[in-house]
């Protein structure tokens, strides 16, 4: 029988991933879902602006939009920039 246990608790583990998974992705999109229509593009032509210059992982890329009340939001943009080649690297 613990076998058989074992194929259970298997499946409510995947279960319970899934489940924390769709709640992850739920108010991510909860939390879109007040953002104005062009922030996508807003975000777009910042990084392509940012790419002109430094080479960014766009894993490493946060931006939130934070609505302070009516008459004021804020946008947050947080960006990783790769590390600086140490002057011995730099002249390698």
């Amino acid at each position: 029988m613990a076998l058989l246990d074992y194929f259970r608790t298997t499946k409510k583990n995947s279960a319970s991933l899934a489940k924390e998974r769709l709640q992850i992705i739920v108010a991510h999109q909860r939390s879109q879902r007040h953002a104005p229509d062009y922030l996508p593009q807003m975000k777009r032509d910042i990084l392509d602006v940012i790419r002109k210059y430094v080479d960014i992982d766009i894993d490493k890329v946060s931006v939130q939009l934070e609505q302070k009340d009516d008459s004021l939001s804020v946008l947050e943009l947080n960006v990783t920039l790769p590390e600086r080649p140490t002057s011995t690297q730099a002249h390698a």
